[in-house]
Formats: structure tokens, C-alpha cells, sequence
């Protein structure tokens, strides 16, 4: 039985063997041509998703770090995190070192916790102006689709007027993501 799937990955490796460009040769097609990966990553996950889009789009990409490490461990970071979400509070950032400016399209990763973003995601658009950007958001985590954190995603864009694509839950599934880039035109051949 074909699925579509199946189609699309038929018909990208064709492409590749008929020496157009691959998906990892794709570019942005973006007005401007740039787009930026922001990526909070605790255990790791979210870095090597964040690293597998960028393969994908070429975009740029930057760490969101905390002022303050977050604990190591597991359990001081459930400590640590948990007070965050239940108070509200959002952690001091360091600085992006990037001009959002410069950027049309941003994709904005993390993972889940609780069923909804970390905190420092709050921070970092308390702290930055998404204005008239278009936010492509993606998670990580074992067991929430992307939309559970689509209510919380859509208060935090809509304080900046931005257009909020439906993110994507990333578990190492590099196909899935080549099919997600292509449906939402963030990649063409």
C-alpha cells in the first residue's frame, strides 16, 4: 500500500538521482532568504532538532541560554523549572547575539514540559520583537504532540502581531520533517 509518505520520499530521492537539488541542498523560500532556529535544549533533544532542521533550511542557528544555568540533574531541574511554570516566573536570557531584523521566518524549539513550553520561552519573547515574523515552533518531547503548547504559543505570538505556523513534534524523524518543510513551503527545490 502506498501512502503519501511513501510518495514523497519516492519522489525526493528521484529528484536527487536526476541531480536537481536534494532536501538538505533546499533553500529558504523566504522573502528575504534568511531564517533563524532559536532552540532551548536541556537534555540535548532539542539541539539535535534544531541541527536537523538547519540541514534541511540552512538557517541560522543560536542557543537560547538561561542567565542562570538550569541543575544538571533531573530532579533539580523539575525542582527548578516546576517553581518557574507555577509562579509565572520567567528566567533572565543572555543575549540571542542575533538582529531579528535580519530574519523573516523564525523557528523556535524547546521541549515540552508540563504541556507547554518552558518559561525561558516566555522570557525570550518578552524580551524580543517578533513583529510581522512568521513563527514555525517545534518540540521535543516522549509523549505531547505540538498541540498541547499551541494555546500557550498562540498568547506569546499574538502580543507581537506574528503569524503562527502549526508547529511539529521532532522524535528523529528526518523524512517526517523533509514532508513538514515541504507542506508549509519552508523549503523548495
Amino acid at each position: 500500500m502506498v501512502t503519501k509518505l511513501n510518495l514523497v520520499v519516492a519522489t525526493l530521492s528521484a529528484l536527487f538521482f536526476l541531480g536537481r537539488p536534494s532536501p538538505v541542498q533546499a533553500t529558504t523560500t523566504h522573502t528575504n532568504g534568511r531564517a533563524l532556529i532559536i532552540y532551548f535544549s536541556w537534555g540535548g533533544a532539542t539541539k539535535r532538532a534544531a541541527k536537523a532542521i538547519q540541514k534541511q533550511t540552512r538557517a541560522d542557528l543560536v542557543a537560547l541560554k538561561p542567565q542562570k544555568a538550569y541543575p544538571t540533574d533531573y530532579d533539580g531541574l523539575v525542582k527548578v523549572a516546576n517553581k518557574q511554570r507555577l509562579q509565572k516566573v520567567k528566567p533572565a536570557i543572555k543575549t540571542l547575539g542575533k538582529d531579528l531584523d535580519d530574519y523573516q521566518v523564525i523557528y523556535i524549539g524547546f521541549p515540552t514540559w508540563w504541556h507547554q513550553p518552558p518559561m525561558i520561552i516566555h522570557s525570550l519573547f518578552a524580551n524580543y520583537n517578533f513583529k510581522q515574523k512568521t513563527i514555525v515552533p517545534f518540540t521535543t518531547s516522549m509523549s505531547d504532540p505540538m498541540s498541547k503548547s499551541m494555546p500557550v504559543l498562540k498568547k506569546l505570538v499574538n502580543k507581537d502581531h506574528a503569524k503562527l505556523l502549526n508547529g511539529f513534534r521532532y522524535d528523529n524523524n528526518d523524512k517526517e520533517l523533509v514532508v513538514y518543510l515541504h507542506k508549509n513551503n519552508l523549503v523548495k527545490d
